[in-house]
């Protein structure tokens, strides 16, 4: 599979670290019940068919975090950007592919 870095261009999987899914980094693991919110965030995770939002470390690159929309049913990825400046409607909306995103298929 070959990522697009913004930074670095079209690169191997090999170089990328795939750290979850993107949903968790808004959620609260403070305040009352801690340990059932930690509990779920780490073991209880979602396994969904479709577009999904990923959070990517390019490890052997330019060290880079980044959101990518990937289909996990066909590993299509649908765009990649530098998390500080992923654009706004694609943090907010999950399950359909970002605009321009083929639904199948190759690159």
């Amino acid at each position: 599979m070959i990522i697009p870095c913004p930074h670095c261009g079209d690169r191997d999987l090999r170089e990328f670290h795939c750290r979850g899914s993107a949903e968790l980094l808004g959620e609260a693991t403070t305040g009352t019940g801690e340990a059932a919110l930690w509990h779920a965030r780490l073991h209880l995770r979602h396994n969904p068919e479709g577009w999904t939002r990923e959070l990517w470390y390019h490890a052997r690159g330019c060290g880079a975090w980044l959101l990518v929309a990937r289909n996990t049913r066909s590993h299509v990825i649908g765009g990649v950007w530098d998390f500080a400046y992923a654009p706004t409607e694609w943090q907010a909306d999950t399950g359909t592919p970002p605009r321009g995103a083929k639904e199948e298929g190759g690159e």
